[in-house]
């Protein structure tokens, strides 16, 4: 709870100073009591502050995304999805499961991510092959290739060294490390390197 109310005082920092560089929100309470109504405060300023519309400019820490509301919208509804997922793991519920659409974008995202933000980088990495990522019922496919010592490169279909199918919520789960029931085919270590920041 602490992560993503400090998330959401950053994410705020951010859309208060969209042509800076370097937004540092404030530091959430450590005590239980404080720390709800604070990250209550925090939240609801931050759906206020998407109300301003997609195009309005704000700090964006990821290259891959445009500095605008539109990329902190789409980043912060997955990074509160995969926290709720630890939420209801740590309280012994049964996880949510994302519609096919959410879960879709999940995985775009979740790729996009891996891609530019391993950590380590990719250098010291020797996989080679492609791996195919499979949303089942969103009907939709990844093909990434793995090349030594560089980032993969998403594109066009190749012939699959290695398959991660399932439908939408649970390869999203899988790319983000969360218990998920998927299918696996081929050279399963390829998958090693693909492990979301």
């Amino acid at each position: 709870m602490r992560h993503l109310a400090g998330v959401h005082a950053w994410v705020l920092a951010c859309i208060a100073d969209p042509h800076g560089s370097d937004a540092r929100g404030e530091r959430p309470p450590k005590e239980w009591d404080e720390l709800l109504p604070w990250w209550d405060e925090r939240r609801a300023e931050l759906r206020a502050a998407f109300d301003r519309g997609p195009d309005t400019p704000a700090q964006m820490m990821f290259g891959f995304y445009a500095p605008n509301l539109a990329s902190w919208a789409r980043r912060q509804a997955h990074e509160v999805a995969v926290h709720r997922l630890d939420a209801e793991l740590a309280a012994g519920a049964e996880p949510a499961t994302f519609d096919a659409a959410f879960a879709a974008d999940g995985v775009d995202e979740a790729l996009t991510m891996i891609i530019h933000r391993r950590r380590g980088g990719w250098s010291d990495v020797e996989a080679s092959g492609a791996v195919l990522v499979h949303a089942e019922d969103a009907r939709q496919l990844w093909s990434l290739t793995l090349t030594p010592g560089e980032p993969p490169t998403l594109g066009e279909r190749a012939e699959p060294d290695a398959t991660l199918s399932g439908d939408a919520d649970a390869v999203y789960k899988r790319l983000w490390r969360r218990p998920a029931t998927v299918s696996i085919t081929g050279d399963a270590s390829l998958l090693d390197p693909l492990e979301t920041p």
